[in-house]
């Protein structure tokens, strides 16, 4: 049977093939649909973790457990997993564990653009790369077999555009994996007696991947009509390659882009006039090929920045272009906004209006940063918000209150948020916290977290109460306001901000697209009562335009939040 499926759709069907039954994961763009589909089947146990650490610690006890594991992260969510990574790779594995780590070149839904090859290379493990989904599907299964050959973890490397793209798949059925059954072994203990051990067997079990690599088909010559160009490609990067090179070039395509082969290369570079090394950012094979002494093209002619396309590629050789469609008419950009009736955006109109200095975090809530709202300072990463306020506040302690605040989601706070806020609590700077609980996981499609009380599948599960969480690190001031409630947010956050302790602030309310939320009608503005003052335009809302000097609402957008109608001096909104 035949389908066409996402890479990351995919990758859930590899998982199934290959007798995967525990996949634990934290969701991030562009790798969530890997988990979500994966729990669709009802042989695989999935699972949100709070974070990506806890989701890659997960999975690797489930591998001691008898089963096949797997995680699932974006590169970003990779550094947050970093210190597990690295002691995994020295205790290996006897059941086959995969760690899927999804880069966005071009950064469509990321704050950079990291490269996770770095990761594989310093953490000493295999990585492997598809190029399309049926690649993704095989690869998985290759990889849990290369997991328990060499009994290591295997790293698998997705970009955005395998990911989220496209590709006919032949399915396959279910093979159940007969599991390696624990035994207490004390070398997993990672004392420094054995943490060196661990690294004399990751040195030899790398030369033994790399001997691997001359001869495995994950890596594959497609040999061209000539021997005038050679291209050495992989993932999305073979498939702009292959379209604008022609039959006429040889292509070597790598699957297994960690360790690289040696042997492999130099005769393939030998093979050609002339190679190139197409890569997208930074020139990972390049420099290996370099360092093996043969001598390719790369950097010199293509970008190190943003993805690649076909037309990037023959531009950088100074090929001639493809023709390409364009509207003829110059068509407005349509940046990114919060949704009509979001609760956050009554709270980022209250921050500006009392002129606070706001640090920010990773969610739809960074969108308060963009006019007209303009509410935010900062953004680092995933629970830097809270931290960053700590230090802030501390560095200006001597010049008296300051007023600012920060600002992280429900989701966010339990990822990465609390520790911040137990520095808060332990070193008592007078820092305010706002949590914008929204009751999901907001940005990356509506995914369950731990104070939600619903598992994956949306089933009851256990529930984390904020207030309570809080009070218990040592918070004396917990408040909870309803962020359509424009007054009672000025209020309580003058008074908070007033107090000479820590304090938070949860905006309470549940993102406005949740289908379970019942919305009033919408609003309508009235023509003979507006003044045209535009005061409704302030909070950025997109159900509000204006037409020949009066406010017009959309009635297909507002889902009746009410936040417009607080704004307007005349009473024009009802």
């Amino acid at each position: 049977m035949k389908k066409l499926m996402l890479g990351n759709e995919a990758i859930a069907r590899g998982l199934y093939e290959a007798g995967c039954s525990f996949v634990s994961s934290y969701p991030g763009t562009p790798s969530t649909e890997i988990t979500e589909e994966a729990a669709k089947f009802s042989e695989i146990y999935c699972e949100w973790a709070p974070n990506e650490k806890v989701a890659m610690e997960v999975a690797f006890g489930a591998t001691l457990g008898g089963k096949r594991t797997a995680t699932a992260m974006k590169m970003v969510g990779l550094n947050v997993a970093a210190d597990p990574l690295f002691t995994i790779s020295y205790i290996g594995v006897d059941n086959g564990m995969l760690m899927f780590v999804a880069d966005d070149p071009g950064v469509h839904s990321s704050q950079n653009e990291q490269d996770s090859r770095h990761y594989a290379i310093a953490a000493k493990l295999p990585m492997i790369e598809p190029a399309d989904s049926q690649e993704a599907l095989d690869f998985v299964k290759k990889g849990y077999e290369l997991s328990e050959k060499f009994k290591t973890a295997v790293m698998v490397k997705m970009v955005t555009r395998i990911a989220h793209a496209q590709s006919i798949v032949e399915l396959g059925e279910r093979a159940e994996h007969e599991p390696v059954k624990y035994e207490k072994k004390f070398e997993r203990v990672m004392l420094p007696v054995n943490a060196m051990k661990g690294h004399i067997k990751v040195e030899a079990r790398m030369k033994e991947l790399t001997e691997f690599a001359e001869t495995t088909d994950l890596n594959r010559i497609e040999k061209g009509t000539d021997n005038k160009v050679g291209v050495i490609t992989s993932s999305t990067s073979y498939q702009y390659a292959r379209e604008v090179f022609g039959e006429s070039a040889s292509i070597l395509k790598l699957g297994l882009v960690n360790p690289l082969p040696v042997q492999k290369i130099r005769d393939f570079v030998a093979s050609v006039e002339t190679c190139y090394v197409v890569e997208e950012l930074d020139p990972v094979i390049e420099e290996h090929c370099e360092r093996i002494g043969v001598k390719v093209k790369g950097k010199e002619c293509f970008p190190s920045i943003n993805e690649f396309s076909q037309n990037i590629l023959r531009d950088s050789l100074g090929m001639e272009l493809a023709e390409t469609t364009a509207a003829d008419a110059v068509i407005p950009g349509r940046p990114p906004v919060m949704c009509s009736g979001c609760p956050h955006r009554g709270m980022f109109y209250t921050l500006k209006k009392n002129k606070c200095t706001v640090f920010g975090d990773i969610g739809c809530y960074t969108l308060g940063a963009t006019p007209p709202l303009s509410a935010m300072d900062v953004c680092v990463c995933m629970g830097a918000s809270v931290s960053g306020l700590h230090g802030f506040n501390k560095a200006l302690e001597s010049e008296g209150k300051q007023n600012a605040v920060c600002v992280i989601g429900d989701s966010t706070f339990m990822h990465s948020g609390m520790t911040g806020l137990a520095d808060i609590a332990y070193n008592q700077s007078n820092s305010t916290v706002i949590i914008l609980d929204n009751s999901i996981t907001g940005m990356t499609g509506h995914q369950q977290n731990p104070t939600t009380g619903l598992d994956i599948h949306g089933n009851p599960a256990g529930k984390i109460d904020l207030e309570k969480l809080c009070e218990a690190m040592g918070i004396k001031n917990v408040r909870v306001v309803d962020p359509y409630n424009l007054a009672e947010l000025d209020t309580v956050l003058k008074e908070e901000l007033a107090k000479d302790e820590p304090s938070v602030i949860i905006s309470r309310r549940p993102c406005a697209l949740l289908k379970t939320v019942k919305h009033n009608p919408p609003l309508k503005a009235d023509p003979e009562k507006c003044i045209g003052c535009r005061s409704c335009m302030r909070i950025g809302c997109p159900s509000i335009s204006f037409r020949d000097g009066k406010a017009v609402i959309d009635q297909t957008q507002c889902v009746g939040c009410g936040v417009c109608g607080q704004l307007c001096p005349v009473g024009a909104i009802g």
